[in-house]
């Protein structure tokens, strides 16, 4: 997000520039021409344009992170995944059998 953020101060920066009534036109026509430059570069990014939908962008990625930082699973295929899971498919039978 920093990335992110530094880009929008530059926009700020610019744009300050581009409507101070004692910059040239040249110094204008740079910085309407490097704002447009910035602003493309936000747009490639995807981002929201830092209202109430930034909030929402940035809970979500949160959400996506929180949602895959779960502990690691076991590895897959080892003997013992095997016998676990032939223990639990008798624990099962055992119980139904001891039910009826």
């Amino acid at each position: 997000m920093g990335l992110i953020e530094g880009l929008r101060r530059k926009l700020r920066a610019v744009a300050a520039v581009v409507e101070d009534p004692g910059a040239t036109e040249h110094e204008k026509a740079n910085a309407a021409a490097l704002r447009a430059r910035l602003e493309q570069r936000l747009k490639d990014a995807g981002v929201p344009k830092g209202d109430w939908t930034d909030n929402a962008f940035r809970f979500g990625k949160w959400a996506k992170r929180l949602k895959n930082s779960a502990s690691p699973s076991s590895a897959r295929g080892d003997w013992t995944d095997d016998a676990f899971r032939f223990g639990k498919a008798l624990r099962r039978g055992y119980k139904r059998w001891l039910s009826e």
